[in-house]
């Protein structure tokens, strides 16, 4: 009899821990048109505003870094509460909370009260990138939402700096889990979208070694020295709009617009080989981004019990 006892007890934990495990299918059930839902909402929103894929991107990427993949980068600031979007690395910086609170509105009218909003983060992120070009790959659904925001913790290096060292960046993936290879293929996100002068004036004034004088020239005209910090340009000023590894060729001739994208090649950089090779490889480097993005959304996740499904985004119920 304590034998018997014992293995259920057994089975009913591996029960739980089953249930509270990500997975592709985890509303099959529950709503299965959740990912179609969404799906939709986010080709409209990006149809509109082909920028708008960059920003998906970066949302999830900022949400998953600050305390975990939970949302709590949606919640708006409350007189007990700060937000993480007031963090200097968001402010007026991070973008599409609107397109993520449209995509959560159209789920709740086809399931109430059953998708996550750290979720409806995660899967457009994956939905820009096939949109604008990038690979489709398989989310992993079921995560709850935080019932707080962290704003000390996204103002005090859990976000990479624009000016970051190449050190300082892998340190910081790896406290998050993430490789080098990991680290090299998400920073190649930044073949889409803009970024404002301010991120990257200094590094066109400073004389440095690791620009080219033509590409440094170019960017001036848009960024003088006294003024137009919040001017944009493209990160790839080739196929801005277009997921593809234009990126790493940038890195390459000494074009990355980012000083902490520079620092991923050249001076015998130890992430050389792996930017020339995806510079080669396209296919690799689409493969490797799927891999690190489903990586990346597995960090710190509340499932099961834990946390909450937040009737709206940015709002605790």
């Amino acid at each position: 009899m304590a034998f018997f006892k014992i293995l259920v007890l057994l089975l009913l934990n591996f029960s739980c821990f089953r249930q509270a495990q990500l997975s592709p299918t985890f509303y099959d059930q529950s709503c299965s048109n959740a990912l179609s839902t969404i799906r939709s909402s986010i080709r409209t929103a990006i149809s509109r505003e082909r920028r708008m894929a960059a920003s998906l991107i970066r949302l999830h990427f900022h949400d998953c870094f600050v305390n975990g993949c939970d949302a709590s980068v949606m919640l708006v600031a409350t007189p007990t509460m700060e937000s993480e979007r007031d963090a200097v690395p968001n402010f007026q910086s991070a973008r599409g909370f609107e397109v993520i609170d449209q995509a959560k509105s159209a789920v709740e009218r086809v399931c109430p009260g059953v998708v996550s909003c750290a979720d409806i983060i995660a899967v457009p992120a994956r939905d820009a990138s096939e949109y604008v070009g990038g690979p489709r790959y398989e989310v992993k659904v079921g995560r709850r939402d935080s019932t707080a925001a962290f704003r000390a913790i996204a103002d005090s290096g859990d976000l990479p700096s624009f000016r970051a060292s190449l050190d300082e960046l892998s340190d910081l993936f790896l406290r998050k889990g993430l490789n080098t290879r990991d680290l090299v293929a998400l920073s190649g996100a930044h073949t889409l979208g803009q970024a404002q002068c301010v991120t990257f004036k200094e590094r066109l004034y400073d004389n440095s070694s690791d620009i080219d004088a033509g590409f440094s020239s170019t960017r001036k005209r848009r960024c003088p020295v006294n003024g137009g910090d919040t001017n944009l340009a493209p990160l790839d000023q080739v196929t801005p709009n277009s997921f593809d590894n234009n990126y790493y060729r940038n890195l390459m001739q000494k074009k990355g617009l980012l000083a902490s994208d520079q620092v991923l090649f050249g001076a015998g950089a130890s992430t050389d080989s792996i930017v020339s090779e995806y510079s080669r490889n396209p296919s690799r480097f689409a493969s490797d981004f799927a891999a690190a993005m489903i990586k990346m959304g597995d960090i710190q996740t509340l499932t099961g019990s834990a946390g909450q499904i937040r009737r709206i985004c940015t709002a605790v119920n």
